[in-house]
This record gives structure tokens, C-alpha cells and sequence, in this order.
């Protein structure tokens, strides 16, 4: 099945047991942005069918999740659980066909199976006892078993690992349904992706073997197996399996974190997928390149000073409108100060090394007269630079072409008249007009402030 045969369904399917991880929100960019290039559909289905470890908690953080990185769903949510009387259906379709027959095998027979193999150095799989009973007694608690073919072989056509060939004598017959009336995992996903038209799965290659049990499912069923793609997972970067120590947190602690949505989206495409030799692009810019086929076959490995570069690089070319509504949110600011703050935007996210810091840089233009010094600030504020400050003062108020060329022309006449440098009044000028220093210089400042307010955060400090 191909991309051109078929309106194109991919789906995200996380169980909620937990956060959203880093390895989860890749495998739904990866599907979502498949769907999006071929103007197709992106489905999410939370796989709650373990409603003891479900929690509703998880579920919000890979809403939220998804929300923060626009992986926006086309369609509400699916919940599994609630397809449970669908699945039975199938179970019971499935009995009725021959395609699958009830196991009244005990948990000790299943066992002693099991000692008996591993003494005979045999696989440990189940021996199908039950397979060709011709009733099963009413009173006793049992499974279902999926009587797969035990001649030949199930080969899978994966767009990523290629041509992956299992031989049926090393599967044994798989429980469909548990004895608690529960239908398992690869039953459910079965019938859920077919009953939502799923034409791709793209996910971790962790479930390489889960898809040889699906697709004879989906064989047996007579149903088309959608085309599958399983990426290889996320390593740290030491080439281990990622854990916590290597920064495997959640989608939420990026946010927390100062990353932005759209470098995260640039990270996360990097990781197992390539463009050739590009490394920074823009969302759109990795829709129109993506392509399964580029996806390597190698575990990618997670890199943080990778990761803060790229975020790094989309604060500094993002776009001012989104930046200025973080920044916004952030510093609590009324929509009246959108106007101030958009005018130093564009300067200061030139500087920024993080979110945090691009914020933290934008602190000065709303502080409240009189601004407090921090202790780096006062300890500036030496006798012999703030004379040069009181000298500039009374000249500066009179200056009228408040304006880039003005400003210059101003200090280029004062400097050169009292033979200074701007080193020896502008850093403690910087501090006197931000509290806390910038990584913009002062003529900046005192046009980015104004004459007006320049003029009276200066006059605070001078005046005690």
C-alpha cells in the first residue's frame, strides 16, 4: 500500500501510564507529519484498556503534550476501553470461524509446559493442548487462543527495517481474550486500526514482534494490514537505552524548561531522520521533506547541547508575534504593552541563549520606577564612572533627536569633547537603566526606554 494508492490515516497510541517522553512525542511527529504531507488524516487513540494503570493524569499530560508541540489530532480522541464490547465481537467472530478455540489450561499446566521445554531445550511457548477440542466444558474458566498457522512463515514488508520473515513453528497461538473476560493487546489493536481506517503505523521498533502477531490477524481476518514503519528507538548519548539519567523527561519538562515548541519539533525530527546534511528548518520545511525512507536503521542518540542549539536558533529566527506572546504570558504583562514590547523584541532575541534568558532580558522595559539594583548592578556604581554619568546628564536632558542617529551623534560629540571612552560610563549607565545589566548596549536602552523614562530611572539613581 502506498501513498498514492489511498487517502493516507496514521495514528499516535500511547498507553497512559505515564508522562508524554521524548522517544513517545517523536514517533506521534513522525506520524503526524507523514499525514500531513500527504493531506491525510492524524488519529490519536489512548490504549487504556489497563484501567489499573491508566490515569487520568497521563492522559492530560499527552494531551497537553501534544498541545504545547501542535500535534494537533484531525478527529477526538479514541479511547480503547470503550471499544472492549467491539473487540469481544471480534472474538467471538473469530471462535466461530475456527480462527481462534478456548484454552481451559491452568496456570500450573501452563507451568509445568513451560520446566518441561526449558528441560528438553525446547522454545517456551504453548504446546496447543486445547487447540483441537471439540467442546470445553461450561464450568470452566478459560482463554482465547488464536489458532495460528503453525506451517510456513509471516513475513512483514516494513518501510524502515525492510523484509522481516518469522517462521510460524516459532509463534505459538496467542490468547486473544483472558480468562477475566478481557480482550489483550494485539487483539484490540487489531480491530481498532482497522475499524478507524488506519492505513500506517508508525512506531518504536520495540513493537517489531507485535506486528508479526497483527499481522496474522489481520491475515487471518481477511482484513488488509496497514503498512508499517518501525523507527529505532532513542538511545542517551552514551549509546544506552535512554532513561531519565540522560534527559528522557517529559514533553511538559522541555516546556519548563525554555524549549520551544517548533525547535522541539526540529530536534525530535533529527533524531533517526535526515535531510541531507540540514539541521536547522522549519516545520513546514520538514512536512515537505519528510519521507519514511529517509529514517535510519541506527538508534538515534539523544544530545542536549544539540537540543539547546537548536533551541537557541529558533529563538533567534522565531517568529516575534509567538515570542512576545510566551514572553507575555510569562511576565503577566496587560495587551497595552504588546507595542513596547515588539519594538525590542527584535534586538534582544538576537542575544538570547535560552527562552528563560530572552525573557529575563525583557524584564527592564516594564519594571516600576524606582527600579532596585541588583548587587552586581551597585557594586558598578563607582565614584569615578558616575561622574562621567552626572556630566552626561544635564546635556542628555536637553537632547531633542531621541532617535538611533541622534543618540550616536550625542555620545560620539560627549566622548570626544571630555576625551572618554564608552567603557567609561556606559556599562554603569546599562545598569542604572535595566537594575540588573543587558546584553544590549546603552544607546539601545535609552531608545528602546524613551527619553522620558531613561532620563528618570537615571535621575533615581543620581538623585540618591
Amino acid at each position: 500500500m502506498t501513498s498514492s494508492e489511498t487517502n493516507i490515516i496514521t495514528r499516535f497510541a500511547p498507553s497512559p501510564t505515564g508522562y508524554l517522553h521524548i522517544g513517545g512525542a517523536r514517533t506521534a511527529l513522525f506520524s503526524w507529519a507523514f499525514a500531513r504531507k500527504h493531506q491525510g488524516k492524524f488519529l490519536l487513540r489512548i490504549e487504556d484498556t489497563d484501567r489499573e494503570r491508566s490515569t487520568e493524569d497521563a492522559i492530560q499530560a499527552i494531551l497537553s503534550g501534544l498541545d504545547w508541540l501542535h500535534l494537533t489530532p484531525d478527529a477526538p480522541p479514541v479511547y480503547q476501553h470503550q471499544n472492549i464490547e467491539r473487540h469481544r465481537e471480534v472474538i467471538e467472530q473469530m471462535l466461530s470461524s475456527d480462527l481462534a478455540y478456548k484454552c481451559t489450561c491452568t496456570k500450573d499446566a501452563l507451568d509445568e509446559m513451560r520446566e518441561k521445554a526449558k528441560a528438553e531445550g525446547k522454545p517456551i511457548r504453548y504446546d496447543g493442548t486445547c487447540r483441537n477440542k471439540l467442546s470445553v466444558p461450561d464450568d470452566l474458566p478459560f482463554t482465547v487462543r488464536f489458532k495460528a498457522s503453525p506451517e510456513g512463515a509471516t513475513i512483514l514488508e516494513d518501510l524502515v527495517q525492510g523484509y522481516v520473515t518469522v517462521e510460524n513453528n516459532q509463534l505459538d497461538d496467542l490468547i486473544l481474550l483472558r480468562s477475566d473476560g478481557t480482550p489483550t493487546y494485539n487483539l484490540s489493536v487489531v480491530v481498532d486500526d482497522h475499524d478507524m481506517g488506519i492505513t500506517h503505523v508508525i512506531r518504536g521498533d520495540d513493537h517489531l514482534t507485535n506486528a508479526v502477531r497483527q499481522s496474522q490477524i489481520f491475515d487471518a481476518l481477511k482484513w488488509s494490514r496497514p503498512a508499517y514503519a518501525h523507527i529505532p528507538l532513542i538511545h542517551g548519548p552514551d549509546g544506552a537505552k535512554l532513561s531519565k539519567r540522560h534527559g528522557a523527561l517529559g514533553v511538559e519538562a522541555y516546556k519548563d524548561m525554555g524549549f520551544l515548541p517548533e525547535a522541539m519539533r526540529n530536534y525530535l525530527a533529527r533524531l533517526g531522520w535526515s535531510h541531507g546534511d540540514d539541521e536547522l528548518f522549519s516545520t513546514e520545511e520538514f512536512i515537505n521533506w519528510f519521507d519514511i525512507a529517509a529514517i535510519g536503521k541506527s538508534p538515534a542518540r539523544l544530545d542536549m547541547e544539540k537540543m539547546q542549539a537548536t533551541n537557541i536558533h529558533h529563538i533567534q529566527q522565531g517568529n516575534e508575534d509567538i515570542l512576545a506572546d510566551i514572553v507575555m504570558e510569562r511576565l503577566a504583562l496587560s495587551q497595552e504593552s504588546k507595542a513596547k514590547l515588539m519594538s525590542a523584541l527584535p534586538m534582544i532575541k538576537k542575544t538570547a541563549k535560552s527562552l528563560d534568558n530572552l525573557i529575563d532580558n525583557l524584564r527592564f522595559l516594564f519594571l516600576a520606577r524606582p527600579i532596585e539594583l541588583n548587587d552586581k548592578a551597585l557594586q558598578s556604581l563607582t565614584e569615578d564612572k558616575l561622574v562621567n554619568v552626572r556630566n552626561v546628564f544635564p546635556a542628555l536632558q536637553k537632547l531633542e533627536a531621541w532617535d538611533e542617529d541622534g543618540i550616536a551623534n550625542f555620545f560620539g560629540q560627549f566622548m570626544e569633547e571630555n576625551e572618554l571612552k564608552l567603557g567609561q560610563f556606559g556599562p554603569v549607565m546599562r545598569n542604572m537603566l535595566t537594575g540588573s545589566g543587558s546584553p544590549l548596549g546603552v544607546y539601545d536602552l535609552l531608545l528602546l526606554l524613551g527619553k522620558e523614562e531613561s532620563l528618570a530611572r537615571l535621575e533615581d539613581v543620581l538623585s540618591n
